[in-house]
């Protein structure tokens, strides 16, 4: 029998956290990791005692702004999953820690992963400033990379005009 490496181990967990998501186009699960223990888990949805999107029927951002790609968050009702994780953990848990991402979106076939996922731009601030060292993103079931936060902070895309993700 074939055991998991730790790295697609964290990844599954995450895609598990991930099935609790409550937006209607997109889920993500996130579990953050420190010395080989979970110290917190987060996905997609919206605040605590907000009506979801899925009991909704109906996506708000999609209802408000039916055209917008990469805009209109101020109309989503849902909180990402790495913001859901990071406000639940200390940081001084969060610090040196790795931050593992698995994003997918429903298909008429099951479940089908983004290639590239990435946290947006107001997540990558979030983890920068929780010390998060590593965010890891699964690419499909076995293939995955690894991000070092350093190089958010080093190559700050807001400076080169890049606001999409």
């Amino acid at each position: 029998m074939n055991r998991v490496d730790k790295t697609n181990y964290y990844l599954d967990i995450a895609e598990s956290v991930a099935s609790r998501s409550t937006c209607l186009r997109k889920k993500y699960g996130t579990v953050i990791v420190k010395n080989d223990e979970i110290i917190s888990t987060g996905y997609s949805g919206s605040p605590r005692g907000r009506a979801n999107c899925i009991d909704l029927g109906y996506c708000n951002k999609k209802k408000v702004f039916p055209d917008a790609h990469h805009t209109g968050y101020d109309a989503c009702r849902g909180v990402h999953s790495e913001q859901n994780a990071i406000i639940s953990a200390s940081r001084k848990d969060m610090m040196n820690s790795t931050l593992y991402l698995v994003g997918y979106k429903e298909t008429e076939n099951g479940n089908e992963y983004e290639e590239g996922a990435s946290p947006c731009l107001t997540c990558r601030k979030f983890i920068i400033n929780s010390g998060i060292e590593k965010v890891v993103v699964r690419e499909d079931k076995k293939n995955y990379i690894v991000i070092d936060v350093e190089e958010w902070v080093k190559n700050d895309e807001l400076l080169n005009d890049v606001l999409a993700y």
